[in-house]
């Protein structure tokens, strides 16, 4: 397309025009284009007393004919919006493919038509179609990769360096994550598998489960180490102790991912694929690589201990006072974290009923939240900021008639074929119909053809371009019709006759949007319509997409579902108490709610990326409760009272599920780096609402605890 730089005459300039017929002749030439049209080789049939002839749409050479042409054609609806803009400073060259090119392909073709339209100088050009967003979005899949893996590991590496103050266990962590990222990225390609939109999901995730396992490692080796342990029975002890759970975290975040392949959106469903072995990668090279070589350190090698007041790593027994900084002494972040684990015992254990009513006022404001969730995601939306995919995307959506496919199959019945008079008139009212949605633009049918030889053979005058008046007169088009070079109508109609189509585009509205004027056309069809010449089914690749958009609500509903089944019947198999089963789903269903009322409350359209935050936040989230019970299990089996196994519980594995959790916020954040729309909204709600669940496991999970767990007498 191009904006014409003299805006009174628009594109009618003879420079332009004679560029604009050399590039469309020379595309087709271009690898992988099977033809190519624009204003300069479209020809109009004329009737001549020798018969009809066809006359060119543009008179490139007669400037003359430039403003009867122009007037000509911005009246035309063969040509507005499809041709040419209604201000006529822009048209557009059409290029047919051969079907489903590669990327490969694609990169090869916008290379090609790069050199070709380079030296023709036009002012502005813009690409629509699948080859150049292959190669854009491609491009920016790379570059999200990149970026998100280079901001996520400096912020652990600078949370870490906060927490513990020791070279080695930033470099120690930082490494681990290094090696899981390249055996994934390494299976990921040894596989052919691709990266989608949200590949920045899968650095992030990587970056945050691995350092997580690797915490979770360091505080309980650490742990061990200030309790008097020799270096072999602190790592046998972590292992033993330590490494069940974080398998089973790392296998329910897995199978939480895995169940994304009951979705019928396959990015979807490749995301949760791709985002299970990137679990299962992250926790073995932990357990097999971090473990081994942090057992070659001693704790003050792995965690700053000030010379003045020490650290306080160990779970406080009754009675013992808190060793808080002396004057001058630096205090580790574990230290801070232990008071807070303090605090957060005291006030489960005095203020359970103010807990209590909190959180369930907190839920009935999410449930409420939940209920305002929309799906009228917008294409727009999910394009790349600040990109020029983006704006050409944008130009062609005001200028032409936009990216989405509107389409209606036409059926032939009772022994009518689809190019019948009887069938063609009433496409003709379906047309007349579609005409009247503002959003819907470029209309084009079979009736076309019969339409153009009407007007010309009525003097070619714009008001009789329409369907003949009678049987016989149409009888003579189709006989005329025969003999006409393939046209565009020609595609619109099956071989067997039997079948035709209404292709047209509409603006990008929002899914549910364009849903809405499908259903109130399909009901204006089935009431002034004949069923027994034709019936209208909405179709095509345009439905499809928008049908997703309905299919959206659904999965995200059948695939938690599946996701909280399989992971309770894990930890039923693991805790073997129902009560325990119970204690474990109900703080990690809170951060699902809440995450939906996020999406509800902030009027964020759920489209197929968004829908996915809620398998991530519970497939996340449940790591922490699981190392909280796995803890709170082990501690009840030593002998302690249910009080004294959740203070324990809480000093002991509340430092790494703090640690964790920041980890995992701060995480997520780095996705505001991204130039992916979908991609910041998704690492700013998880980022929140992995907050929440935290909070969730530190107070909900002490009350369930006392109130259904007993001490026996």
């Amino acid at each position: 397309s191009k904006n014409a730089q003299n805006t009174e005459g628009g594109i009618f300039d003879q420079t332009f025009l004679r560029r604009l017929d050399s590039l469309t002749e020379n595309a087709n030439a271009l690898p992988y284009v099977r033809a190519s049209q624009s204003l300069t080789t479209v020809r109009l049939p004329v009737k001549t007393p020798f018969g009809v002839s066809a006359l060119p749409a543009v008179h490139i050479e007669d400037t003359s004919f430039y403003a009867t042409d122009r007037a000509k054609l911005i009246e035309d609806e063969r040509f507005i919006h499809n041709f040419i803009s209604e201000d006529a400073t822009a048209t557009v060259v059409l290029l047919k493919t051969k079907d489903k090119l590669t990327l490969d392909e694609s990169g090869v073709l916008m290379h090609a038509l790069d050199s070709l339209i380079k030296p023709m100088n036009f002012q502005n050009v813009h690409y629509l179609g699948r080859a150049n967003f292959q190669k854009e979005l491609v491009a920016m899949e790379k570059r999200e990769v990149a970026v998100s893996t280079g901001i996520a590991a400096i912020l652990v590496g600078i949370i870490m360096t906060l927490l513990f103050r020791r070279w080695r266990t930033v470099v120690l962590t930082l490494s681990s994550i290094g090696l899981a990222m390249l055996f994934f990225l390494g299976l990921l390609g040894a596989a052919g598998r691709e990266l989608s939109a949200m590949a920045a999901l899968y650095p992030v995730l990587m970056v945050i489960i691995g350092t997580s396992d690797a915490v979770h490692m360091l505080s309980k080796y650490i742990d061990e180490l200030r309790r008097g342990h020799s270096r072999t029975e602190a790592i046998s002890l972590t292992i033993k102790e330590i490494g069940l759970a974080t398998l089973m975290t790392a296998v329910t975040t897995a199978v939480g991912f895995a169940t994304l392949v009951t979705s019928r959106i396959k990015p979807i469903q490749d995301f949760g694929i791709n985002a299970a072995v990137g679990v299962m990668v992250a926790y073995v090279t932990v357990l097999v690589f971090t473990t081994a070589v942090m057992s070659f350190f001693e704790a003050d090698e792995l965690i700053f201990i000030s010379k003045t007041n020490g650290i306080l790593l160990m779970p406080m027994k009754s009675g013992e006072i808190p060793i808080k900084s002396g004057r001058g002494g630096r205090d580790s972040g574990f230290g801070r974290i232990e008071r807070f684990m303090e605090w957060v015992y005291e006030v489960t254990r005095s203020r359970a009923k103010v807990i209590a009513t909190i959180a369930a006022a907190m839920l009935l404001i999410s449930v409420y939240g939940v209920s305002k969730i929309t799906t009228n995601s917008r294409v727009s939306n999910n394009m790349p900021n600040y990109s020029k995919v983006t704006d050409d995307f944008l130009f062609f959506e005001k200028k032409f008639a936009g990216f989405r496919p509107l389409e209606f199959a036409v059926f032939a019945k009772n022994g009518h074929q689809a190019d019948d008079f009887a069938v063609m008139q009433q496409i003709e009212k379906v047309e007349q119909r579609l005409r009247s949605e503002s959003a819907i633009r470029a209309v084009t049918s079979p009736t076309m053809i019969y339409k153009s030889l009407n007007q010309m053979a009525n003097g070619n005058r714009h008001a009789e371009y329409k369907m003949p008046i009678d049987t016989a007169q149409f009888a003579d088009y189709q006989r005329l019709a025969a003999n006409l070079p393939k046209s565009t109508a020609n595609v619109l109609l099956s071989k067997d006759r039997l079948k035709a189509r209404i292709a047209t585009r509409i603006l990008d509205l929002g899914a549910d949007s364009v849903m809405a004027v499908g259903d109130r056309i399909e009901t204006w069809i089935s009431a002034n319509t004949d069923s027994t010449v034709a019936t209208f089914r909405r179709t095509g690749t345009g439905f499809i997409i928008d049908k997703n958009a309905t299919y959206v609500r659904a999965d995200m509903l059948e695939g938690i579902a599946w996701e909280v089944g399989l992971i309770a019947l894990l930890m039923g198999l693991m805790l073997r108490n129902v009560r325990m089963i119970i204690i474990f789903l109900i703080p990690n269903l809170f951060p699902l709610v809440f995450a939906g009322a996020l999406v509800g409350f902030l009027g964020v359209d759920l489209d197929a990326g968004i829908a996915m935050i809620f398998t991530v936040v519970f497939g996340i989230a449940i790591d922490d409760t699981i190392h909280f019970l796995s803890s709170f299990n082990i501690n009840r089996s030593k002998g302690e009272t249910v009080d004294e196994a959740l203070r324990t519980t809480l000093l002991e594995t509340g430092k790494p599920v703090c640690i964790t959790t920041i980890i995992l916020f701060f995480g997520f954040l780095v996705m505001i780096f991204s130039i992916h729309p979908p991609s910041v909204t998704v690492g700013k709600l998880i980022a929140v609402t992995l907050v929440t669940a935290l909070m969730s496991d530190l107070f909900i999970n002490p009350l369930l605890l006392r109130w259904w767990i007993k001490d026996k007498q």
